[in-house]
């Protein structure tokens, strides 16, 4: 069993649009083009079984038309799509968006500060992180050397304000600054970490040592789709010396444990 537990997703109208300016945002060439038939084909030519499945509102006035969509996409592949829900901390009404995703079915939340353009910590967004404790757990971006809005320290300060909350910091919690990530994260009970848009920059003995920093029950496997080819990411993760246990934490068991925390809100 494999979860890919990091993809976003977007109308086939919109998809390939999307997908190039997320690559124009990071200056790397996308490999795929963000539409979910596309996803399916991929992941399921490289053996992955499931897919977190998000995208991002940079609006309050796109969240309800995000979570739909993801919505509607999570019933279309029920056997393989798990949905998170956008938010955005200018909503107005957070603590009800919250409560309809989960009447959706959608089984988290996905927060991308740098493109959203917010702090972490921001006053604004601990509404957000207030309304989640106990009920979803909240994928954060995480990391990115040009700008302030999401680095870990940010993500350190609000973790101390919410104790009970669970947070994904994705990319090793850390993209472009792993090693803060690991040296402000690592350790925090409820802090789970992805390994996607990691492994094309990080040499392989970095990887592990990323890996063994958060302790392997606390990594996800994920190749950020439609940034990554997903046989390249698996391929990668395969010739680290882990033992299959290891991986099988990696690969689906860590996700599932996360997820059935909150199954008895669905």
């Amino acid at each position: 069993m494999i979860i890919d537990a990091h993809t976003h997703i977007f109308p086939d109208k919109i998809a390939e649009k999307a997908s190039v300016n997320i690559g124009k945002f990071y200056n790397i060439p996308m490999n795929l083009d963000g539409k979910s038939s596309t996803l399916l084909k991929y992941g399921t030519d490289a053996g992955i079984d499931k897919f977190l499945v998000c995208s991002v509102a940079t609006t309050e006035k796109q969240v309800d038309s995000i979570n739909s969509f993801i919505a509607d996409e999570v019933q279309k592949h029920k056997d393989r799509f798990i949905g998170f829900a956008a938010l955005h901390p200018d909503s107005d009404r957070i603590e009800e968006q919250i409560d309809e995703a989960i009447k959706l079915g959608l089984r988290g939340i996905k927060l991308h500060p740098d493109f959203q353009e917010f702090n972490i910590d921001d006053p604004k967004a601990l509404r957000i992180y207030k309304a989640a404790e106990g009920k979803m757990p909240i994928l954060f971006h995480t990391g990115d050397h040009r700008t302030d809005f999401s680095k870990p320290y940010r993500l350190k300060n609000v973790l101390d304000k919410f104790p009970n909350l669970d947070v994904i910091a994705a990319h090793f919690g850390g993209w472009s600054e792993w090693d803060d990530g690991a040296k402000i994260l690592a350790g925090h009970k409820n802090v789970y970490v992805d390994t996607c848009s990691s492994q094309y920059s990080l040499s392989p003995e970095k990887v592990l040592e990323l890996i063994y920093a958060f302790g392997i029950d606390n990594v996800f496997f994920g190749t950020d789709y439609p940034m990554w080819l997903p046989e390249d990411e698996i391929i990668m993760l395969r010739k680290l010396p882990l033992s299959e246990e290891e991986l099988e934490k990696i690969f689906h068991l860590n996700f599932e444990r996360l997820l059935s925390k909150y199954d008895h809100l669905y």
